[in-house]
């Protein structure tokens, strides 16, 4: 069964975010393996520095692993780490750069292997976006292809800062049949496995809001695909 995932609207590891808490008890593990792919031309260092900072509160480790480049998706040691992991966190950053780099790889695999497995998976921003299929294009607001882990649901990051203009034009665009989801800064959208049988189902968690749209109206977040 799939693990927890949590599509996180951007500014990560930081307090308002008290759903990582819960989802490093999810993991059963003590260390998370941060993946700054999305920041490779800003300094990803720094993400994982702040990512070390945040889980040090919590009594975690964390690991970054610097996966920067296709060939470093291709590294046989950068993929196994990643499919033995128990808890994947895909930082913020370009969009366009970490799905050039991780679509169709073998890290991609791996990742998906590790969520099949239970592991928690977690993205903030650019890696919530590249996530789903289809993805906002940040170059217009316009739709393209994502990763597709979930189909036929968009999100929108740092909602907070996002004017309804451009919020408007992005429920214009989107194809009939695809959710538009509004994420906060500091807040997740967590798809929650139960384990008994019963479908997973989204919640909100974190410092700001949620909101959804499915053909231009704002729906409770029980009608998102899962």
């Amino acid at each position: 069964m799939s693990g927890p995932l949590a599509l996180v609207g951007g500014n990560e590891w930081n307090e308002g975010c008290t759903f990582d808490r819960e989802l490093l008890e999810a993991s059963g593990g003590q260390e998370v393996l941060v993946l700054p792919t999305a920041a490779a031309y800003e300094h990803p260092e720094r993400s994982v520095q702040t990512a070390t900072r945040w889980f040090a509160t919590m009594g975690a480790d964390v690991r970054g692993l610097m996966v920067l480049r296709r060939p470093d998706a291709e590294d046989p040691a950068n993929v196994a780490a990643v499919r033995e992991a128990r808890f994947v966190y895909l930082g913020g950053g370009s969009p366009l750069h970490l799905r050039s780099v991780l679509k169709d790889s073998p890290m991609w695999q791996a990742l998906l292997h590790a969520w099949d497995e239970g592991a928690v998976l977690a993205a903030s921003s650019a890696g919530a976006m590249v996530l789903c299929d289809p993805m906002v294009d940040p170059r217009g607001g316009a739709f393209t292809l994502g990763l597709g882990l979930v189909n036929g649901l968009t999100v929108i990051p740092h909602a907070n800062n996002w004017s309804p203009e451009k919020a408007k034009r992005t429920n214009q665009l989107a194809p009939a049949d695809c959710a538009v989801v509004a994420i906060d800064e500091e807040t997740a959208l967590i798809r929650q496995p139960w384990g008994d049988g019963t479908p997973p189902a989204w919640r909100a968690a974190g410092a700001g809001k949620v909101t959804a749209w499915l053909e231009g109206e704002e729906v409770p977040l029980d009608r998102l695909p899962v």
